[in-house]
């Protein structure tokens, strides 16, 4: 953590802060590296049989960009942070998977499908957003 970051909260509560980062990180990390190999090596036809109706929408070389997309931000998370390099890309990471949720539930609502768990993955990651940009900040 940089130094005088929060100086107006206890150190108590920056570190709270911090631990409540890693573990939300760590498991939305842990999510989409999932979400995110199924997609990127997984045939397209693979994944539609599976129930991932959405990929009917889009072109082979798009549903693995998504894949892409969602491992880069995983590690987005965590190894910024980690190692103290640009740490402000953490928070960055979360912003750009909540974008990507954002995507996700407009296919979804457009195709009529429910779009719980890429709600609930939208409103951790911006939850991470703004606990990175406070910890990081």
């Amino acid at each position: 953590m940089q130094p005088g970051a929060f100086s107006a909260l206890p150190n108590h509560r920056k570190v709270d802060m911090l631990i409540a980062l890693w573990i939300l990180n760590g498991l939305l990390a842990l999510v989409f590296i999932a979400a995110g190999a199924t997609k990127l090596f997984r045939p397209r036809a693979t994944l539609i049989d599976s129930g991932m109706g959405w990929a009917t929408d889009f072109s082979e070389p798009v549903v693995k960009l998504i894949g892409a997309v969602e491992i880069l931000g995983a590690i987005g998370l965590i190894v910024p942070l980690l190692t103290g390099i640009a740490p402000v890309l953490t928070p960055l990471a979360s912003v750009g998977l909540a974008i990507a949720m954002v995507g996700a539930i407009v296919v979804h609502i457009r195709r009529k499908e429910a779009a719980t768990s890429s709600t609930v993955l939208l409103i951790l990651t911006v939850a991470s957003a703004v606990l990175g940009f406070l910890v990081v900040a």
